[in-house]
């Protein structure tokens, strides 16, 4: 989906038949793009974590509290990244998520 220039990506109206393709259930492809958000979500902040947690200082005094260029820079660029949210809905009308029920699971087993 294109979105205008001037339109941010979160405020994009989408067509809730574009969701039902794939499992026939819009409720049912909601809750696998909120599962996909959540999973981006989490490694998204991990990262950011763990690149944040390299200028941890162990003293807590607040005269040595300064400000770092590159932690701030570092802080920037996430806050630009798309959403979790809109990255799993296009990865979601794009097919690139994989998804499955108990009974598929059971079927592939049986």
């Amino acid at each position: 989906m294109k979105t205008p220039n001037n339109t941010s990506a979160s405020i994009v109206t989408r067509n809730m038949s574009d969701f039902t393709p794939e499992t026939g259930n819009v409720y049912e492809s909601i809750a696998i793009i909120s599962k996909r958000a959540n999973q981006l979500s989490i490694k998204l902040k991990e990262e950011l974590n763990s690149k944040l947690a390299e200028f941890a200082t162990t003293v807590d005094n607040l005269e040595e509290v300064f400000e770092n260029r590159e932690q701030i820079e570092i802080s920037k660029h996430y806050e630009r990244l798309p959403k979790p949210t809109n990255l799993a809905i296009e990865e979601f009308l794009e097919g690139k998520v994989y998804h499955s029920t108990p009974e598929q699971e059971a079927e592939k087993n049986a």
